[in-house]
């Protein structure tokens, strides 16, 4: 399961030694629904070496802003405290998977 963060605790998780995938999400958003069960997979699979968050941007809305976030679902990929990639929009499983796997493990 992806864990919750928020704008207080954000700093902390994107110092991490390892990649960081971030969803930024909405409860009300149709899109970012669909993506929650994947977005929690992932999490899952790639445990130990990917730390995947989800965050609320109704609730903490300085962090999606100093990323530029405009629309959701918005998927940032952070590594050593740089982004990485950024993905607005539904995307499937495999594509997320082929992102950690090029761009965040390599």
């Amino acid at each position: 399961m992806a864990e919750q963060i928020t704008d207080a605790t954000f700093g902390s998780i994107v110092k991490s030694d390892m990649p960081v995938l971030i969803d930024f999400w909405a409860p009300w958003c149709g899109p970012c629904r669909a993506m929650g069960p994947i977005v929690d997979e992932i999490a899952k699979e790639y445990e130990g070496r990917v730390r995947v968050c989800k965050m609320n941007v109704d609730e903490n809305p300085v962090t999606p802003t100093k990323y530029g976030v405009r629309a959701i679902p918005t998927l940032v990929l952070i590594k050593n405290g740089d982004t990485v990639e950024q993905i607005t929009g539904a995307v499937t499983k495999a594509a997320l998977k082929e992102l950690l796997d090029t761009k965040g493990l390599a």
